[in-house]
């Protein structure tokens, strides 16, 4: 080669060639390898075959081409040997075989047009380029002409002829103005294929003088034009000519100025023609018409259909395009032009020829010496191409001899082939449309066995996924290829494993067990060569949580959950995703190890969420969909028709539901007459509705708008609909709630509620009012007064029924006659009082009234009921006196006996009766004096255990608080307690009623007791208080010290008989002495009770109440009592429903009081009298409490000067200090402690408890009676006697009596209300 040739070569060649390679003998794109292989050259890239260059630039002809050892290149033209180094202007790239034709320095481009072919060669054989035509381009100027101005008559058809010079490649055509503006164009006016432009008839407008035709060059960049084209259009005569201006072509039914045509074909002419088109290219077919008014253009192909997705109209559809033609598309095609006044079609005969295209291309072979091989080439066109055959770029006819070679028509096969038999052939396939030129090598190699895997390669897997360990090779001839697993194992077999061909070993299902080291071996003729890999196996990866399908309103928080499981030697990434894209950069969506949240959800944020896991050997992903619901957006587009008198029919558009389906529309409307900006509720419709039928009221301005409903609220009110006024009327309706009620005893008040301002059904809104007294033949009085609610009649009898009508009117007339209702004129105070007052005492707490009712005349107004006052005058147990406060019972309507609730026992009771009418209460009845019986008194008011000795306790008491009658004794209980708190021998002492202190003799030493005591009448024993005391120790001090020791106790001597015991009792655990829960009582109001009860027994858990209706199956419900108080109030009662009731202690099995039942009632409470106003009340108070006052300074003073008693005085002064079991910081005893309930009563004290140092037993909080905690407590009873009036009012306290009553422990108090 001369200088200026290169040649060049690189491993990417290989790799194009061996791709094509279809030969037993497979060569892996190894990098390696192939720089070891020796390989024949192909052509990889070359210029176009038709090449048309740019005059004005350098010439480049492709032509690079890839072998081992790198090709060198030559060059022919027009056939002949094409020497460059000959021709100064021709170079060849580097390593390359592109030439460079340099023009830009001189050279003339039509100096080098021809037919130029490449050949690259190197020892292995000689690839060949196609013929590549080498042609510039061309653009030759308009040839001038003289152009005669066209002057047509309106209505004719014209074509103005182009006629462009012949380019190369053909120029675009484009017809313009002087201003360089396109022409418009439409069905009437055109550009036909030829760049022609046609008229089908010529209106005034396309008078012109500058049609200019341009023809764009693309490839050399140049447009060149054609002179300016006139046109005049002109008329028969004047008068034509000003009608034809005024004019359309297309109005058959005014004047015709013209003559109308039918349509004749301006291209093609004649009826038929002929196309020839080339499979794969765009078959053009055109067909253009004249006529007036203007043609229409449609197409049909003959016998069959225009092919679908490849046809496509054009140019006002008198162009039909076909793209990507076949040999199926030949037939005859017609359009047909028509107008009104007729058509007139062409036919076409379109045959579609192809130049030769490929069946089956040859292909590359790489072959082992003595194997055989084929190429095929196979083409096919219309009409059949020639094959023939070149080896090494000649002709195979003249081409060397090669006995393993043999040609046989389109295939060439070779047999037993040898080193030498290595070349390129090249297969040329042609027609008279074109030719194919493809160049397949023939490469026989003798190579040993090589491995191309890299040793020791590490596979991992997914356990029960397949695994493919690869066992690249190369060898000549092909090696076989064998598995072992281990370094010593034995050659892998069966159907555990797959053998592919390439040599790789597959797994199908690989276990943990399948962890291991596996060794290929290949081999052929030549030798041997193994290699060794290794392969891990993994636990999969998991979702073990994955998202789930969520449902958020707007604005809210979702989190979807991603929790996974996956082997510990992989790192897994975590991603989501959102409709299968990223997630949207926004600070609300936060991604956390586990899980996502969006933040603030918004509409936008709907879709699917995906997450994905990957590690670097699997991916397992999930998905969940977000459903974003809001309420739906308004209604839109509201409208009103069909409007009538009393109707309108609403019509909508609804809005974005918003993923929550509207379930209802509100309709609301706008008085803008009478009640502007306020919008009321006319009806509601379902979602699937958007219209509705509305009734309309006469004399509104209504207004309407639409609110859509759905699962999430309502939406904002759509805008307001136009307003429509509807037409007055005569109101429809009269006024409501018609009454009639006195003020004062000779005036009757008439009220009514007024119409609204809608019902007045037009203007001037009145009312004519009527009256007449009821029974007495009067005429009616009428007054028609303004759009008020009230008149009022004056100078009535009193309490007179009268007959009372309201009538509404405006301007148009009277409503309907209204209805007539009945009222009362005013009420005055009651003239008499009931008479024969009679009082029956039931118990010490409850007593019965009978009275006679009055007659209803003297009444004077609606009889309401009866009240009954009553008050305690003084209790006969102590005469002392105390302020009276009357309490009040009411009892509802015509009733004529009541029940008295709440009394004191063996008290003095006054009463009277008043009946009660709406205007007030008449005169009282004569006071009527009553006396209640004995109860059982209440719990003495302390109990005090001092001087404790060795064998001796002194107790002291207060007398009962309440009484309640006489007292005959009273009651002491007492029995032993050892250090595991087992009571022994329970022992009873009755004491005479005179007696407030007792010692106890003869008592075992360093022994706790416990006392229980009790005041008795003659009706029974009274509440018990409990008390623990304990001997002291005897003086060899090896027991505990003296209870009290340093305490300051004082001795108190009383001679009561002794009791001796003189054996240390034997201890045993025991239950309560006769455990009993009694005088269960209630008082019942509305929807709630008070229940109260006496216990009796030496030990209790805490109390319990369990109630129900009374006659029901139902289970009993239960409440527990707060501590050990005897009382509870029942809530949440149903009125007017009879209940049963009883009351239990916990712990004790079984132990409970009998039933009691009571009723609740519908009765209010009120208080009558208020004293807290007088000013004898407040003076009285004000003495109490500066008496108070001076009675607490006194205490104080007292409290600070002596703060111990004498015996205490003594024990300081001689207590042992080594038996002292106080605590030094607080000087409580170690033994005691204080009560702090009735629930602790009868427990043992513990060790570390204390009690007060004077060892009285005060008096709890809920020792009082209900009285105390029941003010405004309802309460009633049945008609034979039980308790159905209300209370209310706090029953007053005697001084000398204390606060507690045993027998009437109810909160009962004045009752002031309707029963």
């Amino acid at each position: 080669m001369m200088k200026k040739k290169s040649i060049s070569a690189s491993k990417a060649s290989l790799v194009l060639f061996l791709c094509q390679m279809i030969s037993a003998l497979d060569v892996p794109l190894d990098s390696k390898l192939l720089e070891e292989l020796s390989q024949p050259p192909t052509i990889t890239q070359q210029s176009p075959k038709d090449y048309i260059v740019d005059p004005r630039e350098n010439i480049v002809i492709q032509c690079e081409a890839k072998g081992k050892p790198p090709p060198s290149f030559s060059w022919t033209r027009n056939g002949t040997h094409f020497d460059i180094d000959k021709d100064a202007q021709v170079t060849m790239k580097p390593n390359s075989g592109t030439l460079v034709i340099n023009i830009m320095n001189g050279g003339k481009a039509e100096a080098y047009e021809g037919v130029y072919q490449c050949t690259a060669r190197n020892e292995r054989g000689a690839a060949i380029s196609n013929n590549i035509v080498i042609r510039p381009s061309r653009s030759p100027l308009w040839t001038k002409e003289k152009l005669e101005p066209n002057q047509v008559r309106e209505g004719d058809s014209l074509v103005l002829h182009c006629r462009p010079p012949v380019g190369l490649p053909p120029p675009i055509i484009f017809w313009m103005d002087n201003a360089f503006q396109r022409l418009p164009q439409s069905e009437r006016v055109s550009q036909g294929l030829n760049g022609d432009l046609y008229f089908s008839n010529v209106q005034p407008e396309d008078t012109r003088e500058d049609y200019i035709c341009y023809a764009r060059f693309n490839h050399t960049q140049t447009i060149q034009q054609k002179q300016p084209i006139s046109v005049k259009v002109f008329s028969m005569d004047s008068l034509n000519d000003t009608i034809a201006a005024n004019l359309s072509d297309t109005d058959i039914y005014g004047a015709k100025p013209v003559t109308e045509r039918q349509p004749i074909l301006l291209t093609p002419t004649g009826s038929t023609s002929t196309k020839v088109e080339l499979r794969g290219n765009v078959l053009l077919l055109e067909c253009i018409a004249a006529g007036l008014p203007t043609p229409v253009i449609r197409w049909i192909k003959e016998g069959g259909e225009l092919p679908v997705n490849r046809t496509f109209f054009e140019n006002f559809k008198k162009t039909l395009k076909i793209i990507d033609v076949s040999e199926a598309d030949s037939g005859n095609y017609k359009c047909i032009a028509r107008n009104m006044l007729g058509s007139v079609h062409h036919v076409i005969s379109v045959t579609v020829k192809a130049a030769p295209y490929w069946i089956t291309a040859p292909r590359n072979l790489v072959l082992s010496p003595g194997e055989d091989g084929t190429l095929i080439c196979r083409a096919n066109g219309n009409p059949k191409p020639n094959i023939s055959w070149f080896a090494n770029g000649v002709p195979i006819a003249i081409a060397p001899e090669d006995p393993s070679r043999k040609v046989d028509g389109d295939t060439i096969i070779f047999s037993h082939v040898q080193e030498r038999s290595s070349a390129v052939y090249q297969c040329n396939a042609s027609n008279e449309y074109g030719y194919l030129l493809a160049n397949a090598f023939v490469n026989v190699l003798a190579e040993p066995p090589r491995v191309l895997t890299p040793a020791n390669k590490l596979y991992q897997v997914i356990a029960d996924s397949p695994a493919l360990l690869d066992c690249a090779y190369f060898g000549s001839p092909k090696p076989e290829i064998e598995w072992f697993k281990g370094v010593k194992g034995s050659i892998l077999r069966g159907n555990e494993y797959v053998f592919h061909d390439n040599g790789t070993l597959e797994i199908p299902v690989a276990q943990k067990d399948s962890t291991g080291t596996y060794t290929c071996v290949a081999r052929n003729e030549l030798g041997k060569v193994q290699n060794e890999v290794r392969l891990e196996v993994k636990d999969p990866t998991m979702i073990i949580k994955q998202p789930e399908y969520k449902v958020i309103q707007r604005y809210g928080q979702v989190s979807f959950e991603c929790i996974i499981k996956h082997d510990s030697t992989l790192l897994p990434t975590v991603i989501w995703l959102k409709d299968n894209d990223e997630l949207p950069d926004d600070e609300r969506f936060l991604v956390g190890k586990d899980n996502l949240t969006i933040m603030n959800v918004t509409d936008k944020d709907d879709g699917t969420y995906t997450c994905i896991v990957n590690t670097t050997l699997d991916s397992v992903s999930a998905s969940a969909v977000l459903t974003v619901v809001a309420r739906p957006n308004p209604p839109f587009d509201l409208e009103l028709t069909g409007q009538l008198e009393r109707s309108v029919e609403l019509s909508w558009i609804p809005g974005d539901e918003n993923n929550s389906p509207i379930k209802n529309f509100v309709i609301e409307y706008e008085d803008g007459l009478h009640e502007p900006g306020v919008w009321h509720y006319q009806t509601e419709v379902p979602g699937t509705q958007t219209t509705v039928q509305l009734k309309l009221s006469p004399y509104v301005n209504y207004s309407f708008r639409v609110i859509a409903v759905n699962e999430i609220g309502r939406s904002q009110p759509s805008e307001p609909s136009e307003q429509y006024l509807t037409k007055s009327a005569n109101p429809d309706e009269n006024p409501s709630n018609v009454q009639g009620i006195g003020s004062e005893p000779d005036n009757l008040v008439i009220t009514w509620e007024s119409l609204k301002g809608f019902q007045s059904n037009g203007p001037g809104l009145q009312y004519k009012v009527s009256w007449r007294q009821k029974d007495v033949d009067d005429e009616w009085t009428s007054v028609i007064v303004a759009n008020v609610s009230k008149y009022i009649v004056s100078g009535t009898p009193t309490f007179v029924p009268y007959e009372i009508k309201v009538q509404a009117l405006n301007d148009l007339g009277y409503a309907p006659e209204p209805s007539e209702v009945i009222g009362h004129s005013g009420e005055d105070l009651p003239m008499v009082a009931p008479g024969n007052v009679q009082v029956h005492v039931i118990n010490s707490t409850l007593a019965k009234v009978h009275w006679d009712p009055v007659p209803l005349k003297t009444v004077r107004g609606h009889l309401q009921g009866y009240k009954v006052y009553y008050w305690k005058v003084q209790s006969l147990s102590r005469r002392s006196r105390r302020h009276v406060e009357k309490k009040i019972l009411t009892f509802r309507g015509n009733k004529t006996f009541g029940m008295l609730p709440g009394l004191e026992p063996y008290s003095s009771y006054k009463l009277n009766v008043r009946v009660v009418n709406g205007k007030g209460e008449g005169p009282a009845s004569p006071d009527k004096v009553f006396k209640t019986p004995e109860g059982v008194p209440s719990s003495p008011s302390f109990l005090k255990i001092t001087n404790p000795t060795l064998d001796s306790l002194t107790l002291e008491w207060g007398s009962p608080t309440h009484p309640n009658g006489v007292l005959t004794s009273y009651i002491l209980k007492f029995q032993p307690i050892n250090n595991t708190h087992e009571l022994g021998p329970l022992v009873e002492i009755r004491i005479p009623a005179n007696e407030s202190s007792l010692i106890l003799k003869n008592l075992n030493y360093s022994t706790r007791y416990k006392f229980y005591f009790n005041a008795q009448t003659s009706v029974g024993s009274g509440s018990q208080i409990t008390e623990e005391a304990v001997t002291i120790m005897d003086e060899a001090g090896i027991l505990r010290p003296a209870v009290g020791a340093g305490k300051g106790y004082s001795e108190i001597l009383f001679a009561t008989s002794p009791v001796m015991h003189t054996v240390r009792p034997t201890f045993y655990k025991v239950q309560p002495l006769y455990p009993r829960i009694r005088n269960v009582t209630t008082a019942a109001a509305e929807t709630y009770a008070n229940i109260s009860w006496e216990y009796e027994g030496p030990d209790h858990a805490n109390f319990y109440v369990e109630y129900g209706v009374a006659g029901s199956k139902e289970d009993w419900k239960k409440e527990i009592v707060n501590g050990s108080r005897s009382f509870f109030v029942l809530k949440g009662l149903t009125p007017g429903t009879a209940y049963k009731v009883r009351v239990g202690a916990e712990g004790l099995s079984g132990f409970r009081s009998s039933e009691d039942v009571f009723e609740t009632g519908p009765a209010m409470a009120s208080r009558q009298i208020d004293i807290a106003t007088q000013g004898w009340f407040i003076g009285l108070m004000c003495a109490v409490a500066l008496l108070i006052l001076i009675l607490l300074i006194v205490c104080f003073i007292r409290r600070n000067k002596g703060g111990k008693y004498p015996v205490k005085e003594k024990e300081d002064a001689h207590a042992d200090p080594e038996i002292q079991p106080m605590k030094e910081d607080d000087g409580t005893f170690g033994e005691y402690r204080s009560l702090e309930s009735d629930a602790e009563d009868h427990k043992p004290l513990k060790k570390g408890s204390r009690t007060p140092s004077d060892r009285t037993v005060k008096k709890e909080d809920s020792d009082d009676s209900l009285v105390d905690y029941g003010e405004g407590v309802n309460g009633q009873f049945n008609e034979d006697g039980s308790f159905i009036g209300q209370y209310s009012g706090k029953k007053e306290k005697e001084p000398a009596e204390g606060n507690e009553s045993s027998e009437a422990p109810s909160p009962v108090n004045a009752m002031n209300s309707f029963v």
